[in-house]
Order: structure tokens, then C-alpha cells, then sequence
């Protein structure tokens, strides 16, 4: 059984103490044992949740009276794909049909976020979009290439978590810098749960639905099966280029409905012909600027990932934009 993994503090605790515990229903069972950082609960403190959750005697506190934080810590790297669901890479300009080739990037662990609180727009971005996503919680170190079926992926990642890979768009295209445009302060908000996979419960991965409202209305709403490259591809992939180690975050690409529209291949390939490239990137910043779609101060954005048939349930986001 999947066990849902909670990091959190009390808001009005005056030592600011970090607890770890597992979520029972509507409430959170502490556990006794304190771990500075994700990689160490992973290697020392999954057994005791699972005895804390079997123990009727544990203490129980109510979800709704504490401050959840991102269970993902720093240090770890966070890894990310682009374009990774066929009908996000149309409308942001690129025909899938055309690229061969998985594509990663990276976000600085100083992004990672609370799940519930505030995004903070950095001064003088205008383009603030949303992209929610599966996060892969990496379980075991992989120092060479591996070879990850859907039978074997139990044994490299120990869990998965709703992230967001909040995105200044006004950085990253007209700057070409992806790192720069998706790695501010708050852009990569995690949580609530780090749900902790059974062997069997891996092949539920593909069954999860993705939902990102913003103000009520729903902009998001996908499945993890209409990935490109699905888990154990990527992780194989990964395994080929780099180290990875307990902690670590894949963020496996975001579905259709974020704010920013871009031009067919077909249009840019023409405007190119006639168009120098900071001529093009002034045009597409103020297209976009047209678009209302686009985060603004105090909108509210919530994201979900479940299973609908109710097997797992990563639980929900909600952050507020703010100046």
C-alpha cells in the first residue's frame, strides 16, 4: 500500500521545528525521529512511517493546522523534460513528428516551494505561466547506465509528487535561457504528499490525471499515459548522460493548456526568412502580452494529480501570485 509522506511545521510553533510524517485521512501522524533532508528519511525513515501509520496510538493533528512544505530538499538535483506531452509541444510551436529526441533541462533547487503559499513574480516579468507536472522521486543512487522497464522501475525511484514548473515566459524564450526563465525564488512549488509506490502500484503511473485550475477555471486536465517518453525511457536515458542520487526530482513534462500560444513550425520557419531573431522575439513578446491567460497578482492557481479510480492520490497545490 502506497503510504503519502508529509513535510511540514506548525505555524505558530516558536521553534520553527521541521517534522516528517504520514498523512491518514484528514490528519498527519508525526513521526519521533527528526532527518534534515529528503535522501536521509529515504534511507532511514520509511519503516518508521509505516509503523507510525499502523500504531492507533499515534498522534494525530489535523492537516488543516499545519504548514505543509515541499517534501523534495535541497541538496538534490531537479532534472526536468520539455515538451513531453504531443498537444503541449504543438502549442508551443513545435510538431512533434519532428523531434527524435528527448529533451531535458534543469531548474536550481533554490525554486523548490511549499505547496500552498505564495509564487513570487520576479520584477519585470509579465509573462508568468503555469505548467503542472508527475514528479519522480529518485530511491536508489544510479552511477552508470541502467536499462528501466516498467517491471524494474520500483527499484530506482521511491516515490512521486504533484510539482509545478512555474515559467517566466519573457526570460526564457526571447533569452533562449530555460534554466534562467524557470529557476527563480518559489517556480518550482512541490507537494503536498511524496506518495511512497509499492511494486504494483508503479503500473498505476500512467492512469494519474493532471488538473491545473486557475481562479475555479480549469486550463489543465490530462493523463500521464499521453506522455511521449514515459518513465523508464527517460530514466534509462538519464542513467546514459549523468549521476543520480536519493532525493533527486524528475519533472516528466507538463500537458496542453498553459498560457503562452506560439506560431505553427510552418509560420516561424517563414518569419525567419525575412525576420532577424530580436525582431521575432519582440514580436512574440508583445502577441503574448495579448493574451490574458497569463498569471497576474492574485490569482489563484490549484493543481491535483489522482487516480481516478481512487488507488493513489498525490493530494493538491494552491498558491496565490504575488509581487
Amino acid at each position: 500500500m502506497s503510504l503519502n509522506i508529509v513535510r511540514f511545521r506548525f505555524p505558530k510553533n516558536r521553534s520553527n521545528d521541521i517534522y516528517w510524517g504520514v498523512q491518514s485521512s484528514e490528519f498527519a501522524l508525526p513521526l519521533k525521529e527528526k532527518f534534515s533532508e529528503l535522501s536521509d528519511f529515504l534511507k532511514n525513515g520509511k519503516e518508521s512511517a509505516r509503523i507510525v501509520l499502523n500504531d492507533k496510538s499515534s498522534e494525530k493533528i489535523p492537516l488543516s493546522e499545519i504548514e505543509f512544505l515541499s517534501p523534495v530538499t535541497a541538496p538534490c538535483q531537479i532534472f526536468c523534460q520539455g515538451q513531453n506531452y504531443s498537444e503541449h509541444a504543438r502549442e508551443s510551436g513545435t510538431d512533434p513528428r519532428d523531434r527524435s529526441f528527448n529533451l531535458f533541462f534543469q531548474k536550481a533547487t533554490s525554486s523548490l516551494h511549499s505547496p500552498v503559499g505564495e509564487i513570487r513574480r520576479p520584477k519585470g516579468v509579465k509573462l508568468l505561466d503555469y505548467e503542472i507536472e508527475l514528479g519522480l522521486v529518485l530511491g536508489t543512487s544510479i552511477t552508470e547506465p541502467v536499462s528501466v522497464t516498467w517491471d524494474n522501475l520500483h527499484q530506482y525511484i521511491s516515490g512521486i509528487v504533484i510539482g509545478n514548473d512555474v515559467s517566466a515566459r519573457d526570460v526564457q524564450i526571447p533569452q533562449g535561457q530555460w534554466f534562467k526563465g524557470k529557476s527563480y525564488r518559489t517556480f518550482c512549488p512541490v507537494g503536498p504528499y511524496l506518495t511512497l509506490l509499492e511494486k504494483d502500484e508503479i503500473q498505476s503511473i500512467p492512469k494519474l490525471r493532471l488538473i491545473l485550475s486557475v481562479n475555479g477555471k480549469v486550463r489543465q486536465d490530462s493523463v500521464a499515459s499521453k506522455m511521449i517518453y514515459q518513465p523508464p525511457e527517460t530514466l534509462s536515458e538519464l542513467s546514459q548522460i549523468t549521476d543520480l542520487f536519493p532525493g533527486d526530482l524528475i519533472l516528466t513534462g507538463t500537458p496542453s493548456g498553459v498560457a503562452m500560444k506560439a506560431p505553427s513550425p510552418t509560420l516561424q520557419r517563414i518569419a525567419r526568412v525575412f525576420l532577424k531573431e530580436p525582431k521575432l522575439m519582440e514580436i512574440f513578446v508583445k502577441k503574448q502580452l495579448k493574451i490574458s491567460d497569463f498569471l497576474k497578482d492574485g490569482d489563484v492557481m490549484e493543481g491535483r494529480i489522482f487516480d481516478p479510480a481512487g488507488n493513489l492520490d498525490l493530494g493538491s497545490q494552491k498558491l496565490v501570485i504575488s509581487s
